[in-house]
């Protein structure tokens, strides 16, 4: 798969007519890969809960547009916000094991490299933050 403009494009017009906003593209070469590597693009307003991964680090990686990643403590408190821009100081974050986090498309046609240990599990009710 080559990670060029033309899958960038394609990945996002689908976030877009997307009512969520944001569209996954699975970047594993085998349904037997028990990875977790996607393209994400996110639009501005796409809705994602405060979360977190008990098992695994998470490491995201903008690689068109701009996102914040935003960190919270136990009681929903804002303890860190950073900005990731492809060619700026900060392009990613990798994101400790059970850390409360969240992810702001800031602008549109935002496209984010995401990976994780292990095969995919459903984030449970528990590892919903609410705010």
């Amino acid at each position: 798969m080559k990670l060029d403009k033309a899958l960038f494009d394609s990945v996002s017009a689908e976030a877009v007519k997307s009512p969520r906003l944001r569209m996954a593209r699975d970047m594993r070469t085998t349904p037997q890969d028990q990875s977790q590597r996607m393209l994400n693009a996110i639009e501005p307003g796409t809705e994602l809960p405060i979360h977190r991964h008990r098992k695994s680090t998470e490491t995201c990686i903008v690689v068109r547009g701009a996102a914040e990643e935003i960190f919270y403590d136990d009681n929903v408190n804002e303890t860190e916000r950073i900005v990731m821009r492809p060619g700026t100081d900060c392009c990613g974050v990798n994101i400790e094991v059970g850390r409360w986090h969240k992810i702001v498309s800031i602008e549109p046609g935002t496209v984010i490299f995401e990976a994780k240990d292990g095969a995919y599990e459903p984030t449970t009710q528990e590892d919903i933050l609410n705010a």
